[in-house]
């Protein structure tokens, strides 16, 4: 049996090659199995996987990677590059739910403590997950990954790092090669002030970073309190709805039980201060393709309708519910919202049926709308292709707007059929 050393093969490519082949590589013990013993093993007692690939040159090939070698993958979320323990525990798992894939990870991590292992398996988020199973599965062309690294730029970075590491074991810990200095004492004293110099730097931050801060704050709890001083400058109220089926505008049609009637889809907005579109001006923005600043003086309504055709989901105009808070949904509700605006603070979330982005994500569409030019935060970023990113013009000139307009309701549509809504009872 064939071993390659960790430099001379990659295994993400290996991967893909005998997932192409349908020759499933094997959790071993060794990385020269002999033995039956070696391959009837447990993920958290293997320490290689060995890849069994027909090639028409050399024959039948058996390379075998430890699962410690880190892959090309790198993960935005955890920002270095994933093991190959986790690539193949993710393609085992392509097929699992959110929760399922979660607790499967958490297990197979209390396997390895047991079995006096250091490594843990990374727990991808959907937009990764579905990145690495899709490229495995050979489903994208090999550059066409969000994630992967080209093998140009990994060799690259071997490159490097096998630079850093002679230049470390030679002593030379800072090479000066624009000094231009031929004496050798002020050759040394140049070096010495450029080391200090680099010690003192300070790592600078961006716009976002400056703004928000390290530490994510959740202010959840000043809209609350809010809402009781002025619900008392505005005077008296009516008093609230006793149950939240007493409320006409969310209750599903009364004959929807009836066929040809659906019911209405809900489009969830954020309640952040900071965001672009909130309840008085979102209804000008998707109806009539114009944005209009929101008018913070004015307390506007905390629920809206507004109609769409679809042509994929319905010949008929569908009615859609906009609201910028769940704090009145009932169960089944969660399973009609089919958009949520954000601005990228999770703090929103808290109160929603799915908190974890990556499952909101994999339920609804997301949608983030920031002005253009801006930099987007990196957690939308990191939330992948579940979130639509979309950018509008600032000033006066607003002829634009009407197409960022038609890409989100072409995506929330795509999004739409593909839970289900344009079949038959929805």
């Amino acid at each position: 049996m064939a071993t390659a050393e960790p430099r001379t093969a990659d295994p993400l490519s290996l991967f893909r090659k005998s997932i192409e082949q349908k020759a499933a590589p094997t959790p071993s013990t060794s990385s020269d199995p002999d033995t039956q013993a070696d391959l009837d093993t447990s993920l958290a007692q293997a320490s290689y996987l060995v890849f069994n690939l027909q090639s028409s040159q050399d024959g039948d090939q058996h390379i075998a990677i430890p699962f410690t070698q880190p892959t090309r993958f790198i993960s935005k979320t955890l920002s270095r590059a994933v093991d190959l323990r986790s690539v193949y525990f993710c393609w085992l798992n392509k097929d699992a739910g959110a929760q399922e894939y979660i607790t499967a990870v958490t297990q197979l991590n209390e396997e390895l403590k047991q079995a006096e292992k250091t490594e843990e398996v990374k727990n991808l988020i959907f937009s990764e997950k579905l990145d690495l199973v899709t490229w495995l599965a050979g489903e994208v062309g090999e550059e066409d990954s969000d994630y992967i690294r080209s093998l140009d730029d990994n060799k690259q970075a071997r490159q490097d790092a096998d630079d850093a590491a002679a230049t470390a074991k030679g002593g030379e810990d800072v090479e000066m090669r624009d000094a231009g200095l031929s004496d050798a004492v002020a050759r040394k004293k140049e070096e010495e002030r450029l080391r200090e110099i680099y010690a003192a730097e300070r790592k600078m931050g961006d716009r976002n970073t400056v703004l928000r801060g390290v530490k994510i704050q959740d202010f959840g709890g000043v809209r609350k309190h809010s809402a009781l001083f002025l619900g008392k400058a505005r005077g008296p109220q009516p008093p609230a709805a006793p149950a939240l089926t007493s409320n006409p505008a969310l209750r599903p049609p009364v004959n929807a039980s009836k066929p040809g009637r659906r019911p209405e889809p809900i489009i969830l907005l954020s309640p952040s201060a900071s965001s672009l579109l909130r309840m008085p001006n979102i209804k000008s923005f998707l109806v009539d393709g114009v944005y209009t600043a929101p008018d913070s003086s004015s307390s506007g309504s905390n629920i809206l309708h507004l109609t769409r055709t679809l042509p994929s989901i319905s010949s008929h105009p569908l009615r859609f519910i906009l609201v910028d808070s769940p704090d009145n949904f009932r169960p089944d509700y969660w399973s009609r919202v089919v958009a949520v605006f954000t601005t990228g603070q999770t703090w929103q979330f808290k109160n929603y049926k799915w908190q974890n982005p990556a499952e909101l994500f994999a339920h609804a569409l997301g949608v983030y709308v920031g002005w253009r030019g801006e930099v987007v935060p990196d957690t939308v970023k990191g939330w992948g292709r579940g979130v639509l990113t979309v950018q509008i013009d600032k000033g006066t000139q607003r002829w634009r707007d009407r197409e960022v307009v038609e890409d989100v309701w072409s995506a929330v549509e795509a999004r739409m059929k593909a839970l289900g809504w344009g079949k038959e009872g929805r």
